[in-house]
């Protein structure tokens, strides 16, 4: 398509020289324009997929897909309904617990968290926390010996392993004098590090049998959780785990209880993604301002190839490989910065970070300890497009104009 005349001329017009050194700095300013533009994208993009992707994994590992609760009260024939849920096809596993609010004391230190009682071996098949136990261990807590709660929390409260943390709960015992507060201290037998720096923080895992008797729930529980080999089908195996479940109780799918939270995700992606094409755009108006001044600055050079025999189609090539070139470089320098820092994000975060001695990423305000990149090629892939057709679109039209100058008015005025 594009002849070594065309090639060898569009190479000449794109190096500087004294006279038209600023069309060629414009050059520049529109190849590095695309580049930061296509890279910013493709980061950008993947920190979005990945934290989508980390915060999905984790609030699915740790609270299930389905979520089972009692209307009004506790759930008391939780074994046969757990019997019956582990029948339908498609659910993995099911969990009986109690959750409740307490206040926790050690070490002077006061604060709200979440009691979760649950059995040990429901507990392991978590593999999400089972998998991130830093300290204690499993068996020790399935043998109803004390608690478990995350670094974060333990951090707080500057406990470790074998202290004892206070619980009290709102819901205390009737006295003659009124209500007073139920407290238990309760030992700490594991320390787990999911990542996630809110659940880290605030939960505590508790045996099943001493949840029950702390909460006087004897014999019951408040809720079920599910897990489902596929999270998509959820709403559907949560409408057949209706069927079977009868009155009383109230069924919730993840999509359900998180949908504000991913639907708010999914609009500040696209957001994202239509501010930063932008950076693009601007980039590619740069390219036909460049190649506009030019076409002028060489109007008598086209003149004269023009009347050597040079074809009008020869000479929109020129321009058009001229102001494709930029784009083209543009992009692959985008595409290369962009899969670069992707890859290294999280080791180019610790070093800014040492440098300028501020924390950049924290872990209580972005629910994750570190920064999660997963680029989706096909993204990848739609965003070098988008740019390669912008910069081919923004040399049409001084490709066309340098195609349609008139070389006897060209030569006549210079």
């Amino acid at each position: 398509m594009f002849g070594p005349f065309e090639r060898m001329m569009a190479w000449r017009y794109l190096r500087a020289r004294r006279k038209e050194g600023f069309v060629s700095v414009i050059a520049g300013f529109s190849l590095l324009g695309i580049g930061l533009g296509v890279a910013t994208l493709i980061i950008v993009m993947a920190v979005m997929n990945g934290y989508r992707e980390d915060i999905m994994d984790r609030i699915l590992g740790v609270n299930g897909h389905i979520d089972i609760r009692g209307v009004e009260y506790s759930i008391a024939d939780y074994d046969v309904r757990v019997a019956a849920i582990n029948d339908v096809p498609g659910v993995e596993s099911a969990m009986p617990q109690i959750t409740g609010q307490v206040m926790a004391t050690a070490s002077g230190v006061s604060s709200g968290a979440v009691v979760r009682g649950v059995r040990g071996e429901d507990l392991a098949a978590r593999t999400v926390v089972s998998e991130n136990i830093v300290q204690g261990s499993l068996p020790a807590f399935a043998r109803g010996e004390g608690i478990m709660i995350g670094v974060r929390m333990a951090e707080r409260f500057r406990v470790n392993l074998g202290d004892t943390l206070t619980l009290i709960s709102p819901k205390g015992n009737v006295t003659a004098f009124g209500t007073a507060p139920r407290l238990k201290g309760y030992p700490i037998v594991g320390l787990f590090d999911v990542g996630m720096s809110d659940f880290d923080s605030n939960i505590i895992f508790m045996p099943l049998e001493l949840a029950q008797i702390y909460f006087k729930y004897p014999d019951s529980v408040t809720g079920i959780e599910i897990q489902v080999e596929d999270p998509d089908q959820a709403q559907f195996i949560a409408r057949q785990i209706m069927d079977i479940s009868g009155s009383g109780v109230r069924i919730l799918s993840w999509e359900q209880t998180n949908s504000t939270f991913f639907n708010a995700l999914q609009v500040e992606r696209n957001v994202m993604f239509l501010i930063l094409t932008l950076i693009i755009i601007v980039a590619a108006f740069n390219i036909i301002s460049g190649m506009i001044m030019l076409v002028k600055d060489k109007s008598r050079d086209i003149a004269v190839l023009r009347t050597m025999g040079a074809t009008r189609g020869m000479v929109m090539r020129v321009f058009f490989l001229a102001g494709a070139s930029v784009g083209v470089t543009g992009t692959i320098l985008g595409l290369f910065l962009g899969v670069l820092f992707c890859g290294n994000i999280e080791s180019i975060r610790q070093v800014l970070e040492k440098m300028t001695g501020t924390e950049l990423f924290s872990a209580e305000i972005y629910f994750l300890s570190k920064i999660p990149a997963v680029m989706d090629w096909s993204e990848v892939v739609s965003v070098v497009l988008m740019a390669l057709v912008l910069s081919f679109a923004a040399t049409i039209y001084p490709s066309w104009r340098a195609a349609k100058t008139d070389p006897v008015e060209a030569l006549r005025y210079e």
